[in-house]
């Protein structure tokens, strides 16, 4: 199944902007974890080749989801809901929901950078030793031509 191909800044732009509107209601924990999160995506966005970039970008998705799923169920304010509130409790519940989505083209942009054998394992252009084929002596002469013993 090939996965659509979404902009990595995209991702982020989304979750910087629902994780803003989210602060207003919930701050403290809830913005220090998501805020370091994103530094995390800005590094994955900044280094295009690093595998640890994206991965620690993977993992830190992951563990705010746990964390937010915490973080609303124990802060969300149950009494006396302005508008402003209300929107802001949305907009982090709406980021929570839209995390997994993003976890997986994250990790499917990780696959393509090489992690978990991604492709640049997969085809590998190295011989096992256990391979019925011989290599080839690129310095060699064919068979039959000149096999004197060579004198060092």
């Amino acid at each position: 199944m090939e996965l659509p191909v979404v902009n990595l800044k995209v991702i982020l732009l989304v979750h910087w902007l629902l994780t803003t509107w989210g602060c207003i209601v919930f701050a403290g924990a809830y913005a220090w974890a998501n805020f370091t999160v994103l530094a995390l995506g800005v590094w994955a966005v900044a280094q295009r080749d690093s595998i640890d970039a994206i991965g620690m970008f993977l993992g830190g998705l992951l563990t705010t989801i746990f964390l937010d799923i915490i973080h609303i169920s124990l802060f969300y304010p149950r009494a006396g809901l302005s508008d402003t509130l209300r929107f802001s409790a949305g907009m982090a519940i709406l980021s929570l929901l839209l995390k997994p989505l993003s976890c997986c083209l994250v990790y499917h942009m990780y696959r393509e950078r090489g992690g978990f054998l991604g492709p640049s394992q997969e085809r590998s252009a190295y011989q096992t030793i256990d391979s019925p084929e011989s290599p080839v002596d690129p310095f060699g002469e064919p068979e039959g031509q000149n096999q004197a013993a060579r004198g060092y």
